[in-house]
């Protein structure tokens, strides 16, 4: 399996975010399940990033991580294809 996603490093601080579809996140626990399996794959702390039809993201993870990531412009986050076990 391929996945979208990326590793920010940030104010010492190291994270990543995964793409996923917009039901993932509207589901605590479909979510939560991502988020584990995503886990081992980085080695860090998980936040999972679903757009609506518009394009606009919406993030589900860690609060402080999700707010941060609110400010960041998604052009800037630098996205790559993992292959996934």
């Amino acid at each position: 399996m391929r996945i979208q996603g990326a590793v920010i490093r940030e104010q010492g601080q190291s994270f990543a975010i995964v793409i996923v579809k917009p039901h993932i996140v509207q589901s605590t626990s479909a979510a939560a399940a991502a988020i584990r399996s995503f886990i081992p794959v980085f080695g860090v702390p998980v936040v999972l990033m679903a757009q609506d039809g518009r394009g606009r993201p919406t993030y589900y993870g860690r609060p402080d991580i999700a707010r941060f990531l609110t400010s960041v412009p998604l052009r800037n986050i630098p996205w790559r294809e993992y292959a996934v076990n």
